[in-house]
């Protein structure tokens, strides 16, 4: 017999709502979180360690503004609810400031220390602003999830669509540099700009599309419903954490998540290697391997979070999430002894299937681990209701969301070191891409081979390294399914009690 769906639980039209919503929000993330580190990077030649340390430096804030956020939308009580407000008003403030990170001046020796120190000051300023008023609707983003079904499969079937949703944000990736260069290329032949004007202002104006694309759909999540109500009790962000910090399951989460803070280099460092190693800097080059590689690693995420679902049903979430960090590392690892192989040959046919395969394979384990991380989290709120009657949503997903950007930001600084030792920084990416740009080859010059093997090290190694340490946190997680159930039960059983007595009264 089928099981019949929860009367309280969300309708199809708010689930596509909420998704068109992650759709848009990740959008923006993606132009900021991997399309912004290019920019600086291979565009107004900024130095790699600046870039890091600014990264390095906006994580540590977050550190107390993300924790600061979740209490305040803990504490929102209005007409809408408590997420709502925010996912209506912040995405066109959330928009204006993503492309103000982008109007910049082009680092270099043609300036004086004065403009330089200007132009990385700007960097820091604008990244801080964008990431402290993200957060204002990223946190809400999440927390709306516990709020809008309290059916554990709905919910892991929301949360499951809501990752595949974000995975399809991720077509900036696939869109971004290429639209720029053509851009770029366009403008400097019509309007007769130098190479370096023309593609940051081709850079620019994709970025102002994509952001009103992105923060238009952002939007649309704020018209789902909340259903599930939150006690009345408020804390105050010392008592946020005690309340985080006791709660052992959401530690467990919370700890694995940062020890798999390197995985953020595959992502940061994909479009890297594509536009160079695999397209020498040609956007033409760069789309090609973009479907083919981008589509494994992307595919392989995707087709696992479909299935996602299902795994929830079936099997224990941590021995899910457990073995897919396991498998996902194993293809991390392989990725760097594919480099070692054929360091010159990976676009040849038989290499580049292989490539293919073990980022389709990593891309499978990181897609699980997303979705499983989520749902484990909703769980962990519901234990707290069951263990100290409040339901955290806003601080618990805080946790999620500091989580990501202090992986993107540990992900910049490693990132910065590795290419600042070999070089691949500020006036050396400009002497690489005008070598490019009079023919070299990438892949064959020897000329390259420290940059070669920063990007293959970078987008390999430390994200397995990261993928088999997040394994010990959960190794004994502290709320297996069969206590979640039990869990939901006796939740289902009081606010029935409750409601029988307000009736009452």
């Amino acid at each position: 017999m089928k099981k019949q769906r929860s009367l309280n639980t969300y309708t199809p039209k708010e689930r596509n709502l909420y998704l068109a919503g992650m759709l848009g929000q990740n959008m923006i993330y993606n132009i900021i979180g991997t399309g912004l580190v290019f920019y600086f990077q291979s565009v107004l030649f900024i130095p790699a360690m600046a870039t890091g340390v600014i990264f390095a430096i906006a994580r540590v804030w977050d550190a107390i503004n993300d924790p600061m956020m979740g209490t305040i939308v803990d504490r929102t009580n209005t007409k809408w609810g408590k997420c709502r407000p925010y996912l209506i008003f912040i995405p066109a403030v959330v928009c204006v400031i993503t492309i103000l990170c982008f109007c910049n001046g082009i680092y270099g020796s043609q300036n004086s220390s004065l403009v330089n120190g200007l132009i990385i000051a700007w960097a820091g300023v604008s990244y801080i602003l964008w990431g402290m008023i993200y957060t204002v609707g990223d946190i809400p983003l999440w927390g709306i999830t516990a709020r809008m079904t309290d059916d554990e499969n709905d919910r892991a079937s929301l949360l499951s669509l809501a990752r595949i949703a974000a995975g399809v944000g991720g077509i900036v990736l696939a869109i971004i540099v290429p639209m720029s260069q053509a851009v770029g290329n366009s403008l400097t032949a019509s309007q007769g700009l130098t190479t370096q004007k023309g593609q940051q202002y081709g850079f620019i104006i994709i970025a102002v599309i994509l952001s009103v694309i992105g923060c238009g759909l952002f939007q649309l999540a704020g018209f789902a419903k909340e259903r599930v109500k939150s006690s009345d009790a408020h804390y105050t962000i010392k008592e946020n954490f005690q309340i985080m910090w006791r709660n052992k399951p959401f530690r467990q989460i919370l700890i694995s998540s940062i020890l798999r803070a390197p995985i953020q280099l595959m992502m940061m460092v994909a479009m890297t290697l594509l536009s160079y190693y695999y397209g020498d800097y040609n956007q033409k080059n760069y789309m090609v391997y973009m479907i083919i590689l981008g589509g494994g690693i992307f595919g392989g995420q995707f087709i696992a979070m479909a299935f996602a679902p299902l795994l929830v049903k079936k099997y224990e979430k941590k021995k899910v999430y457990n073995w897919s960090c396991i498998a996902s590392g194993i293809a991390f690892a392989l990725i760097f002894v594919v480099y070692l192989m054929a360091p010159n040959k990976l676009d040849q046919p038989l290499w580049l299937a292989i490539c293919c395969v073990v980022f389709t394979v990593a891309g499978a384990g990181m897609g699980i681990v997303n979705v499983y991380q989520s749902v484990m989290i909703a769980d962990t709120i519901d234990y707290e209701e069951y263990m100290n009657g409040i339901r955290p949503d806003g601080v618990f997903f805080a946790g999620q969301s500091f989580c990501t950007k202090l992986n993107s930001g540990i992900a910049s600084l490693l990132q910065g070191i590795v290419y600042s030792i070999v070089g691949f920084s500020g006036d050396g990416v400009a002497k690489v891409n005008a070598m490019l740009e009079a023919g070299a080859s990438f892949k064959a010059d020897p000329f390259f081979e420290p940059y070669r093997f920063a990007m293959f090290f970078l987008c390999s190694i430390p994200p397995a390294i990261g993928m088999f340490l997040a394994v010990l946190p959960t190794i004994h997680y502290a709320l297996p399914d069969k206590k979640h159930v039990e869990v939901l039960e006796a939740l289902r059983s009081r606010r029935q009690e409750k409601a029988m007595q307000e009736v009452q009264e």
